[in-house]
């Protein structure tokens, strides 16, 4: 979605403000996967393969962890590890979470100002069905999000302190957009940080969401089923239900337009398109869509 805007904004006119929930220390390093993903793409250099990680990979030094019995199970490559050394060494040395996004994005070629919401760890964790506890990373990479789960732990984010720089992004904006990304586990943390919920309400008429969820299906990763397994409607009025307290309006794809009126009787506008960004026409025209509803 940040890409779809650059398409039709100067960079410097909006801002990301990016989840941190699936946030780890791992092998002492600092790992931020979203922050990173996101910088990774804006800048060209996202692995398309793999859809993370960076281009041109190479796994040695996880291949060698492997080998010696190291915990090797959250594969990192070995470009991308120069990225997690970073982040830890200048955390070391006392900047923040803030400044060292910044400071990769610009080394990177990332022209989008991307924001944590909070300097800090606020780590979402699951509970499965049969009571086992695990972090994020466990349930998604370990596991391949395969685990029935039966319960979302997003205390963590309730305990978080909002940066003042992402406190400031959100006031002054003149829209806030929520993308189409995982209502529980990607949008979830950031709406359960203190004050967020609250600068979104009252700005609710500014406030646009786009649903992940067309024809009963994400896209991509486990929100259906994760939304089923939680006990929410995996469909755009479902996802409506889950937003319609902090937006005013929301867009859901033209296969879900039938449900138009099930999205308006959640208490939201709702405007029908093509949200499937396969290509740059349709990013162009949905980022426009969104800039005007």
């Amino acid at each position: 979605m940040l890409a779809a805007f650059s398409l039709v904004l100067d960079t410097s006119e909006f801002v990301g403000l990016v989840n941190t929930g699936d946030d780890l220390d791992l092998h002492g390093l600092r790992i931020c996967p979203d922050l990173d993903t996101i910088t990774y793409t804006l800048a060209g250099l996202n692995n398309q393969e793999t859809g993370w990680g960076l281009t041109g990979e190479t796994w040695r030094v996880m291949e060698e962890l492997g080998r010696l019995g190291g915990e090797s199970w959250f594969s990192l490559g070995d470009r991308d590890l120069a990225t997690h050394l970073y982040r830890t060494q200048r955390l070391a040395q006392g900047a923040d979470l803030t400044a060292i996004t910044a400071e990769l994005g610009a080394k990177l070629g990332c022209s989008v100002a991307l924001l944590p919401a909070t300097n800090g760890l606020m780590p979402t964790r699951f509970t499965s069905v049969d009571g086992h506890s695990m972090s994020f990373q466990e349930y998604f990479v370990k596991h391949h999000h395969g685990v029935e789960i039966s319960h979302l732990d997003l205390s963590a984010a309730k305990g978080a302190v909002l940066t003042e720089q992402a406190r400031s992004a959100l006031e002054e904006a003149t829209r806030i957009i929520i993308a189409p990304s995982n209502p529980l586990i990607s949008i979830g943390p950031l709406l359960a940080i203190p004050s967020v919920g609250e600068i979104l309400r009252a700005k609710r008429d500014r406030v646009v969401a786009i649903s992940p969820i067309i024809a009963g299906a994400a896209l991509k990763g486990p929100a259906d089923r994760l939304m089923r397994e939680l006990g929410f409607e995996a469909s755009a009025p479902g996802v409506a239900s889950l937003y319609a307290a902090f937006a005013s309006t929301m867009v859901i794809d033209d296969a879900d337009g039938h449900l138009r009126g099930e999205v308006e009787a959640a208490g939201l506008r709702c405007v029908v398109a093509n949200t499937i960004m396969d290509g740059a026409q349709v990013s162009r025209a949905l980022a426009e869509t969104v800039l005007n509803a």
